[in-house]
């Protein structure tokens, strides 16, 4: 039950509101020490406040002294402040010193009750804002609570006012980007542009025009200049990810940018200054590769001025519910659906699971989840987790309701492939739209058409 503290110093009316209140374990207290000693004894989320107390029971100063205490102590508590029904004035004052609201005597059980409750639900709703700020680092945009990823946000925070070339290590879908990004937005270089290319995603013959940019006539197709991604970083920060698959051709022009802050473009001979902040980042090693002669010892130790390295989702047992329920909510609200939790085996699957694929693995699995799911909650089975599910589908021989469970998830799964789209789903499926129409009412799915 949640604890109730009346603050009151006549008896008469401690047990009335006592026996309204019985839904919550009430805590009684007659002056303001005692008052005092109650909130810090037992954290209460609401209180509700005589401003008559002893000594000075005909006026209100010894309640607004008391209101100012609790609320230096504990800013987040709901007071309800209760006053005599011709004490409008000092009731609006305690709203005006912070407190919830307040209510004028004579003592009505109903409107009492359901102040009281609705002041439970606010601190209820602000704790979980409050948490789910704390815990998504909302400040730099690295979620999670385990020691590793505090360490990594303590270690970014530090990095980003300097000019330091950091060098990111992790296993592919551990976030490198989110955290490159994070020393982007923690640095002085915050409102300007940050710009993000992968080394390994674009051919080798077409990178370095994409880095550097190119002057007009420099190849067969060149018609006008054309700005590379650095010069289009100009006061913000460059994020080149996986460094390691850059050409050996074309590291030494970089190894010449990171050192002078200068560029040419392609076909071009006039040298442009460029102020830009460069994060790499990697999942190969760079060292064996130096070893290997494949990546070049005066780069390697140019961008590894500093190295952190991010952890990969299995050993940070604690963040794995953490990241997946901010991404249920992230995708519930964009989906608009009415997916408010895991279920038990979800939470057991998305525990027990290793995710190879890291944070991205379990970001998709999140987002198809929520797609996929009839319910309010998300379960194994709409995680796609069906080792953990209802073994009903498995071992049923009743052919009725193997055809409908089966039926069911292909139209999930489809649903869920075609990103909402019904015409697709329908196409998938290899039936007409009527015909998907019928099925998803008949086994009273909950299909939102985006």
């Amino acid at each position: 039950m949640e604890k109730l503290l009346i603050i009151d110093d006549d008896k008469g009316i401690q047990k009335q509101l006592k026996w309204c209140l019985s839904d919550y374990e009430v805590v009684l207290a007659d002056d303001r020490e005692s008052a005092i000693a109650a909130v810090r004894r037992h954290e209460p989320k609401v209180i509700t406040l005589d401003l008559g107390l002893p000594p000075d029971e005909a006026n209100a100063t010894e309640g607004l002294l008391a209101l100012q205490e609790i609320l230096t102590i504990s800013p987040h508590t709901k007071v309800i402040v209760i006053t005599g029904n011709d004490d409008r004035t000092n009731a609006l004052k305690a709203i005006s010193a912070g407190a919830y609201d307040f209510y004028q005597k004579p003592i009505d059980a109903d409107v009492i009750g359901v102040i009281v409750a609705r002041a439970f639900s606010v601190a209820a709703i602000e704790t979980e804002n409050r948490k789910m700020r704390e815990v998504a680092g909302s400040d730099i945009g690295i979620i999670g609570n385990s020691e590793a990823i505090d360490r990594l946000r303590m270690m970014v925070k530090r990095i980003a006012p300097t000019q330091i070339t950091a060098l990111l290590l992790g296993e592919s879908g551990t976030g490198k980007e989110v955290t490159a990004n994070a020393v982007h937005i923690a640095s002085d270089r915050s409102k300007k542009p940050f710009i993000a290319i992968n080394c390994a995603s674009i051919p080798e013959n077409l990178l370095e025009s994409e880095l550097f940019g190119f002057e007009k006539g420099a190849f067969t197709g060149a018609h006008r200049a054309t700005k590379g991604k650095i010069e289009c970083a100009e006061g913000g920060t460059l994020f080149l990810d996986e460094i390691g698959d850059m050409p050996f051709s074309l590291q030494a022009k970089l190894l010449r940018f990171l050192q002078e802050k200068t560029i040419e473009r392609l076909g071009g001979r006039q040298e442009i200054d460029v102020d830009v902040r460069v994060v790499c980042a990697t999942n190969q090693n760079l060292e064996e590769m130096v070893a290997e002669k494949t990546f070049r010892e005066d780069l390697f130790y140019r961008v590894s001025e500093i190295t952190l390295n991010i952890p990969p989702l299995r050993d940070r047992d604690e963040d794995v519910l953490i990241l997946a329920q901010y991404f249920l909510q992230m995708y519930a609200t964009e989906y608009k659906r009415n997916v408010k939790s895991f279920s038990e085996d979800g939470l057991s699957a998305i525990k027990a699971h290793k995710w190879p694929g890291n944070i991205r693995e379990l970001q998709n699995k999140v987002k198809s989840s929520v797609i996929m799911t009839t319910g309010t909650q998300v379960t194994a089975f709409d995680l796609g987790f069906f080792d953990h599910s209802d073994t009903e589908f498995e071992l049923s021989l009743n052919l009725r309701t193997v055809r409908e469970k089966a039926e069911s998830l292909a139209i999930q799964k489809a649903y869920a492939l075609a990103e909402g789209n019904m015409s697709k789903t329908s196409e998938l499926l290899g039936v007409t739209r009527p015909t998907l129409y019928s099925l998803i009412e008949k086994y009273a799915l909950t299909i939102n058409e985006s």
